[in-house]
């Protein structure tokens, strides 16, 4: 990993509308080891406020997480650099999502039953989205890294497996990449569909959750329709239901 050269910063007047889904060829997110200007800026208020999240929530762990610096989306491809942060840093730039400062983008695989619902899960209260509903996913870190760049398959293999027990490989079939964004934030997404049922699915999730002494996540639900008020979900997670239920080609 090389030093980063100076670079322009996210060019989001010209991505896609927010919440507007679209295809995506290729994903070029390159990862530096040097320092993320966003904490070298904001060192003392990172610490400040991580004493705040832990004092509110004791189980939060400070671990590393990939964090984009400026992301480019054009001519169908996601480009990019991004740096190795830690989480804490991460929980203070969410908190006013300084989009000229970093972008979070994530992979979010969505896996389809054979009858055709979504399988999402709910997270944890001792988590940092306690309560949220949304497809298993979590935030790129530096196991996600593949000569020097951000492994998305990879990312989503790991994080469904740890979380639900499921293997992506099993699936039957799997989609290209498609992505939306909102208030700096960028999903990731691909359509994996499983051979087994909605009940199945659900049955293995369950059983993930009970022989997992720290899980991340409570319980497994299988989503029928794009209802926004159906659970707690994440900004991201309607539209996309949307799109699968009633808008995909």
């Amino acid at each position: 990993m090389d030093d980063p050269q100076p670079q322009p910063t996210s060019n989001i007047s010209k991505w896609p509308g927010e919440r507007v889904i679209f295809p995506v060829s290729r994903i070029d997110l390159r990862v530096t080891d040097a320092p993320h200007p966003y904490f070298s800026a904001n060192r003392a208020q990172v610490a400040q406020n991580w004493a705040e999240e832990i004092a509110a929530n004791p189980a939060l762990f400070d671990g590393r997480m990939l964090l984009p610096r400026f992301v480019h989306i054009g001519d169908g491809a996601i480009s990019g650099e991004a740096h190795i942060v830690s989480y804490s840093t991460f929980l203070l730039w969410r908190k006013t999502r300084p989009a000229a400062s970093a972008i979070h983008l994530f992979g979010l695989p969505v896996i389809l039953s054979a009858d055709g619902a979504v399988i999402a899960i709910r997270m944890g209260g001792h988590t940092a989205n306690p309560g949220r509903v949304y497809c298993a996913a979590g935030s790129l870190d530096p196991q996600d890294v593949r000569d020097g760049m951000c492994d998305l398959d990879g990312n989503m293999a790991r994080e469904v497996l740890e979380e639900t027990g499921l293997v992506l490989a099993e699936a039957v079939s799997v989609s290209g990449f498609h992505a939306l964004h909102e208030n700096g934030v960028i999903a990731v997404l691909r359509l994996y569909r499983f051979k087994e049922t909605a009940d199945t699915l659900i049955g293995r999730i369950t059983a993930h959750i009970a022989g997992d002494p720290e899980p991340e996540i409570d319980e497994a639900f299988a989503i029928r329709d794009a209802a926004p008020e159906r659970h707690a979900y994440p900004p991201f997670m309607p539209p996309i239901l949307d799109w699968v239920f009633n808008n995909r080609p």
